[in-house]
């Protein structure tokens, strides 16, 4: 618009300042001979050359009504400041020499805020945050006719602001430092639910950096090297313990070891005696079977006849008990 108000006004001034032009009059000489001269006075009077004024108008009307809308951008189109029910899309577009398109960045950007907070023990941290967020372009008109173009200045920055210091006032100094992924999910996420009805989207926020005061960075630090401290203690008496164990469970084995293989030597002899015992009874049965047999086919006349073939053919002299009935005449007849 404004470069449509300044080529009507260039135009006009162009088109006024080359109608004027010097006068012309007739004046007569010495000789009598009369002939025309310009007069020093002006007049105004159409000429070719103001063409060149409308030319000039028509490249200026032209080149306002052309406007290109750049790639990642929406295009708000707005009549006599009046915002259009419709967007323009990237590419060129001609509109109408009284319109005016303004241009609403629908890529991701990114933007750095430093800021200070309080957790919930009143320790003061000061915090740098990235945020990185989008307009829809589908309601980028809306964003434009409620908030404006400085829609960051007015709805993000507050809300970021506001949600940081919310969360944080939650958390002790301590745990701040440990949940500092988690932190940055609850800012993004409550600021996300913010930013919903003005059709922005938060992609990420993410902390880069967590600065606690001097006095409390020292107390930190002495807690931290007092718990290494006591850490470093532990773990060497553990070790130790875990030494003095494994001592015992070696000797523990190794007599184990022994106890078994005593049992093992002790079991072998006794097998070893019950093998001799069985052997030993076994012999002893058989020899006693073996009597029982003789014993068995023994008869008178068998024992008569051994007798006899053991006989050297010398009566005794001498007869004494029941052994005299073993005596047998050669004749047959009993003594």
């Amino acid at each position: 618009m404004f470069t449509l108000v300044v080529g009507l006004i260039l135009s006009l001034v162009l088109y006024v300042a080359l109608g004027f032009r010097s006068g012309e009059e007739w004046v007569t000489d010495a000789k009598g001979n009369e002939r025309k001269v310009k007069s020093k006075q002006k007049e105004w009077k159409s000429n070719p050359r103001q063409f060149l004024a409308l030319g000039a108008l028509a490249v200026v009307l032209l080149l306002s009504s052309i406007t290109v809308v750049p790639t990642g951008y929406t295009g708000i189109l707005t009549t006599f400041g009046r915002v259009e029910n419709r967007t323009i899309n990237a590419g060129a577009h001609l509109i109408l020499p009284w319109q005016n398109v303004v241009k609403m960045d629908n890529r991701t950007q990114k933007v750095q805020i430093t800021t200070e907070a309080f957790s919930s023990d009143i320790q003061q941290v000061n915090l740098q945050l990235s945020v990185n967020y989008c307009i829809d372009q589908e309601t980028a008109q809306v964003l434009y006719r409620t908030v404006g173009i400085n829609y960051y200045e007015n709805v993000m920055y507050p809300r970021i602001l506001e949600n940081t210091k919310a969360v944080f006032s939650q958390y002790t100094a301590e745990n701040l430092v440990a949940k500092r992924n988690s932190l940055s999910d609850l800012i993004a996420d409550s600021t996300s639910e913010d930013m919903k009805t003005y059709g922005i989207t938060i992609v990420s926020i993410a902390i880069e950096d967590i600065d606690f005061t001097d006095a409390f960075t020292t107390a930190v630090e002495a807690k931290q090297v007092a718990a290494q401290n006591k850490l470093t203690a532990e773990t060497e008496q553990a070790q130790k313990t875990m030494e003095e164990e494994a001592t015992a469970r070696r000797a523990i084995i190794a007599a184990n070891a022994e106890a078994e293989k005593a049992i093992i030597a002790a079991n072998a002899d006794l097998e070893v005696v019950k093998v001799q015992a069985e052997a030993a009874l076994y012999a002893g049965e058989k020899e006693a079977e073996m009597n029982k047999r003789i014993s068995e086919s023994l008869t008178e006349g068998l024992i008569q006849y051994y007798w006899i073939k053991q006989w050297d053919g010398v009566l005794p002299s001498t007869v004494l008990g029941s052994d005299a009935s073993y005596m047998i005449d050669l004749t047959g007849q009993t003594p």
